[in-house]
């Protein structure tokens, strides 16, 4: 979306404001901090801190809507992770044949915990945390229509988005710095490509399941290294992809089973992965009123290993465990506790997310990672290999308005 276009989408909200619409103002502003345990392997400081905000702007009339959500940190150590983004800035409309959405927004698909191999519309922004959850606004037209059949979403994404990186100065960074300014495309068209997806959804008893395909440029990145200044760095390159997806969910009784597969051509060698598993339910334990869901979930995929632009990194399948709790109290306390364990290596993964809200508009989060078991004399055996010094403890305290 050119910024022609968004100034324009923001005229038309501004209008529609002005004539009596309704309209809601509402976000979030937030200060985090982040403590490392160990020294960097470049040099970086073990502490950092920043500020985010992220304000939304709501407006709707008739059968008419508009959506305006931008984000912005400032950290004290990476310029890379000081960034400006438009995650939403939408307008939809809404009729008896369906749905019709033009704009910059986010699109969520999938069902497992642990992994989000289906979800591929919006651009992972990476710089924000490594788990992937969070994302980059994509520039859409999307029309969706409900029937007896199911839903069916339709999308024509006509802008690209590069993936973030921490910089020189950031933690959690790759082995080798990441020469973002000067990113490599399979299409002529560069990031101007205009790539398609679809997705039909439907649930079915107990069963919820999805069936999506994608066509376009890969929002996961192949690096290739150069030179820079007698330096190696990696240039990500971005191939033209096909991915076909299923995702499934089955709500039995205490039981909830996910499944995602995809199988995917153009990415180097085609080839097929998946993430499958459970959790599990217990309720009132302890003679409580605290829940706890118990976690497995399996990836899989049948690469033996991918070119990283310093040499072949091995794949190798993940079993993961975790404990959901949640206390059911007044400030709604939850707690996620995670082991990730590479079959193929002695690579393991802690992790630890829990938040508690503070009063009614205020919630306080901590978040921590713990990289063992990896080997510091090979640097191909495992996607870890650069974090193996970035433990990591993060607390964040956000307000709501």
């Amino acid at each position: 979306m050119t910024l022609k276009t968004g100034v324009a989408f923001i005229l038309a909200g501004l209008s529609a404001w002005a004539y009596g619409a309704d309209t809601r103002f509402s976000g979030v502003v937030g200060a985090e901090a982040r403590i490392f345990t160990e020294s960097a392997l470049q040099g970086q400081n073990d502490f950092s801190g920043s500020l985010m905000i992220e304000p939304e702007w709501y407006v709707s009339w008739d059968n008419q809507s508009f959506t305006f959500k931008p984000f912005a940190r400032v950290d004290s150590e990476d310029d890379e992770r000081s960034h400006f983004d438009i995650r939403e800035l939408y307008w939809q409309h809404v009729s008896d044949a369906g749905e019709l959405t033009v704009g910059i927004n986010k699109v969520y698909w999938g069902v497992a915990e642990t992994q989000h191999l289906v979800d591929i519309i919006n651009q992972t922004d990476l710089v924000e945390n490594i788990d992937g959850e969070d994302k980059l606004g994509q520039p859409m037209i999307q029309w969706s229509m409900e029937r007896d059949w199911g839903l069916l979403d339709l999308f024509v994404l006509p802008g690209f988005r590069e993936r973030t990186f921490p910089g020189e100065d950031g933690r959690l960074r790759l082995l080798v710095d990441v020469d973002n300014d000067n990113a490599l495309y399979e299409s002529d068209d560069g990031d101007s490509h205009i790539d398609f997806a679809a997705r039909w959804s439907q649930t079915l008893g107990d069963w919820d399941i999805g069936l999506s395909y994608f066509d376009g440029t890969s929002r996961e990145p192949q690096f290739v290294t150069q030179v820079n200044n007698n330096v190696p760095v990696l240039v990500p390159y971005y191939p033209q992809i096909s991915q076909i997806g299923l995702d499934l969910q089955a709500t039995l009784e205490d039981w909830l089973w996910k499944l995602e597969v995809i199988g995917r051509e153009g990415f180097g060698e085609d080839y097929i992965a998946a993430v499958g598993g459970f959790e599990y339910s217990t309720y009132g334990v302890f003679d409580s009123v605290m829940d706890i869901g118990w976690i497995i979930e399996y990836q899989f995929d049948d690469r033996d290993a991918i070119p990283a632009g310093f040499g072949q990194i091995e794949v190798s399948d993940i079993v993961s465990f975790g404990a959901r709790l949640a206390f059911n109290d007044e400030q709604s306390t939850e707690f996620l506790l995670g082991l990730g364990v590479e079959v193929d290596n002695d690579a393991q993964f802690f992790s630890v997310e829990g938040n508690r809200r503070i009063g009614d508009d205020m919630k306080l989060s901590i978040e921590g990672r713990i990289f063992t078991g990896i080997d510091d004399n090979d640097p191909l055996s495992t996607f870890f290999y650069s974090y193996r010094k970035d433990d990591f403890i993060q607390i964040t305290f956000e307000k709501f308005y």
